[in-house]
């Protein structure tokens, strides 16, 4: 394995004039599809631990949704055509001649988390679930069999950063807190489905915010404007909390009231009307869409946490930067790229390669990050159980 620590002064965007990030909510369309993904993986590695005594082989990250078709005015909706929900990808579908209920797992477990998600949408009627997972190779299968570490299924490359900045911190916190469970019970016009792009210019965020609401809780366009009003009050007291920026808000800036144009749903996600979704177009595992960083384009949802280091090594490398940063105080910013090789042990990396923004110099930063680094990439068996408990957020 390579090791390569080096400092860097260009890692931190705070340090530039101008920064973008976004983050889409819970309920949106993509973040469904990541969710999709991920809970069938969940689902099965639970069954294959419980009934086989191991993880065994899948990959379910190939999700699609079809956006539906519904007619909303103030008070009132119904979804006409319904959404359509695509489960693909490959899995274990029999041990020992003992057949594993793949369908029935992807097809029952989906609808149940979407039923809790979503409460408006009816199951059957405003969604139909489809599935296509097909028997996985013999020859990724073979990796599972080996014991102790296991194997790379193939050659990745990942990279992470921390710490988040000011505009990263204010665009999730935002996000999250308007689909929290408090203000969902307080506010029931307000959907699941909440895009929050930020942009920083200086000292000024400007945040614009589009925000499903719910037809039949909005009698008419003044319950719609103080809904607006809500989002955006809520949205700065959160902005205000995490920094001293000033801060412009903008809820649903498309509507054109005059013409009955409003963002109104169902269901509470823009899916049910048009819409479409699919894995890997949403947030990164840092919960972030940020293009003015370094950013690992595969998707994570729906990969196996036992081998599939396309997922695996985006936990690896968040966990390394943030361990760099927390538990060494020189160091401002840091950023990690990983790189597998297939058929080589998980926890032993081609090449890795950190930045680091640090008063250190490098001879020292040698001497203690190679450490750190280890200490993560032993941690496998924790990371991979992290998955199935649900610790590493990937939507």
């Amino acid at each position: 394995m390579q090791i390569h620590v080096a400092k860097s002064q260009v890692l931190d965007v705070a340090h530039r004039s101008v920064e973008i990030v976004e983050r889409k909510g819970v309920g949106h369309p993509d973040t469904l599809c990541d969710r999709a993904a991920e809970e069938v993986s969940i689902a099965l590695s639970r069954y294959y631990r419980e009934h086989f005594g191991a993880v065994l082989h899948h990959n379910t990250d190939k999700v699609l949704l079809v956006g539906g078709r519904a007619y909303t005015t103030f008070g009132r909706g119904e979804v006409l055509d319904p959404i359509y929900l695509l489960l693909s990808g490959r899995a274990t579908v029999s041990v020992d001649g003992e057949p594993v209920p793949v369908g029935a797992l992807a097809l029952q477990h989906t609808g149940a988390w979407l039923q809790e998600l979503l409460p408006r949408l009816q199951l059957p009627g405003n969604l139909i679930i489809d599935y296509r997972i097909k028997p996985s190779s013999p020859e990724l299968m073979g990796i599972f069999r080996r014991q102790g570490v296991p194997l790379a299924n193939d050659s990745s490359f990942t990279v992470a950063y921390a710490p988040l900045s000011a505009l990263e911190r204010t665009v999730h916190q935002v996000e999250h807190h308007l689909n929290s469970a408090d203000i969902q019970r307080q506010y029931p016009q307000l959907g699941r489905d909440i895009k929050v792009m930020g942009l920083r210019t200086e000292d000024r965020i400007a945040l614009t915010i589009a925000a499903a609401f719910i037809a039949a809780e909005t009698p008419d366009v003044d319950a719609y404007l103080a809904g607006k009003e809500t989002v955006a009050a809520l949205a700065s007291e959160v902005a205000a909390a995490v920094s001293d920026h000033e801060v412009h808000v903008a809820v649903n800036a498309a509507d054109q009231l005059e013409a009955g144009h409003a963002f109104l749903t169902v269901t509470g996600t823009s899916a049910e009307q048009g819409d479409d979704g699919q894995v890997g177009r949403g947030n990164r595992v840092n919960g972030l869409i940020t293009p003015m960083r370094p950013m690992t384009l595969e998707a994570a949802a729906g990969k196996n946490p036992v081998s599939h280091v396309g997922k695996l090594y985006q936990v690896y490398a968040q966990c390394i930067v943030d361990r760099i940063c927390a538990e060494v105080p020189e160091v401002q910013a840091a950023t990690c790229s990983l790189l597998s090789r297939i058929g080589t042990p998980i926890n032993e990396p081609q090449a890795v390669d950190v930045r680091v923004e640090s008063e250190l110099g490098e001879a020292a930063l040698r001497d203690i990050v190679p450490g750190l680094i280890h200490a993560v990439l032993d941690d496998w068996a924790a990371i991979r159980d992290g998955f199935l408990e649900r610790r590493w957020p990937l939507f």
